[in-house]
């Protein structure tokens, strides 16, 4: 069995070498129990950092030959990063985790051998968050019930540390979103899939590039990717306040012209016009996104391009279709 792990690097320097280190041991480790074959590799995937990550990179793979690299042309964010890893590389199965060594690597082998029993998505669970600062898992929590309410198939817990078969790789190329969010395309695709769970660990080094603009950004992605219910929302309160208004106006009428209490007022005639004006202003929004999002796809630009590679062979660049023709990357 020939496994490739993808490692997504931004900004990376501080923790490359210990992580080119322990999974290179892992993967020996496997190899002598026979689980997996010498063939299997890491693959360090560099979304265009402006640090010396690549030149690490080029280090461990010179140096260790089971590490490999792929060098992207420009910063295209975590998602496209892990995608371009997985289409690049060949193997029977592929590994997705994080460079700084939280999630637990000795996952791994309960991984392997969850695909060996037949599985062919093997999804990594934190069963444990408490490494994480209280923002940090407040913020998970909120984020992965707000997912749910909007009826988002999710595993909780999960970000993206998973196993995929080569069938489900070959199921992803079919799907051609550019605002990407796998945590929500992979449990689409089907197949037989499995949870491990594990124990999450501190940062090894170094500082956490997930800052609250790019997790609110993965967070909009994720909604307006695979849900209509904040267009829905809009819909119901839309008619709601339509009916609050017809109310309003029947009351107004009524004492106009059967009381003689119709005194005219600046409340009355400012605030609904401030209620009705902002949420104008939300539902336009929300709208809006939905229409950059469309804006983004209809144009089908090129989610990355590969720069440089290095200790990958020409004969594993695989083939990516695009209609009838057959590009390589």
């Amino acid at each position: 069995m020939n496994i490739q792990i993808v490692v997504p690097c931004y900004n990376e320097e501080a923790v490359l070498a210990e992580a080119a280190s322990q999974l290179d041991a892992l993967l020996g480790h496997l190899i002598e129990l026979g689980k997996i074959s010498v063939d299997s590799r890491i693959v360090f995937v560099d979304d265009g950092s402006s640090d010396t990550t690549w030149a690490v990179i080029q280090e461990e793979a010179r140096a260790r030959y089971r590490v490999a690299g792929i060098k992207l042309s420009r910063n295209r964010g975590h998602q496209n990063a892990l995608l371009a890893g997985m289409m690049y590389v060949n193997g029977d199965a592929v590994i997705t985790i994080d460079a700084d060594l939280q999630d637990d690597i000795n996952a791994i082998e309960r991984m392997v051998d969850a695909y060996l029993e037949g599985n062919d998505i093997v999804y990594g669970v934190r069963a444990d968050r408490s490494t994480d600062s209280r923002f940090k898992r407040g913020t998970a929590v909120a984020f992965y019930r707000l997912l749910a309410l909007f009826g988002l198939e999710m595993v909780h817990n999960h970000a993206d540390f998973r196993l995929m078969g080569r069938r489900v790789i070959e199921a992803l190329r079919e799907y051609r979103e550019v605002n990407l969010y796998l945590r929500g395309i992979v449990p689409l695709i089907g197949f037989r899939s499995t949870s491990i769970e594990y124990e999450r660990k501190e940062r090894f080094a170094g500082e956490s590039k997930y800052t609250i603009n790019k997790m609110v950004k993965l967070a909009l992605d994720g909604i307006t990717s695979f849900s209509t219910v904040p267009l829905q929302i809009i819909t119901i309160f839309g008619f709601a306040v339509f009916a609050g208004s017809m109310v309003i106006s029947a009351w107004v009428l009524w004492v106009v012209f059967f009381t003689n209490r119709a005194v005219p007022g600046w409340a009355s005639t400012v605030l609904p016009m401030y209620f009705l004006g902002g949420i104008q202003l939300l539902c336009l929004g929300i709208v809006g996104e939905y229409l950059g999002r469309i804006y983004g796809e209809v144009k089908s630009r090129p989610r990355y391009f590969v720069d440089q590679t290095i200790g990958l062979s020409t004969d594993e660049r695989p083939i990516q279709r695009v209609g009838s023709v057959e590009l390589h990357h």
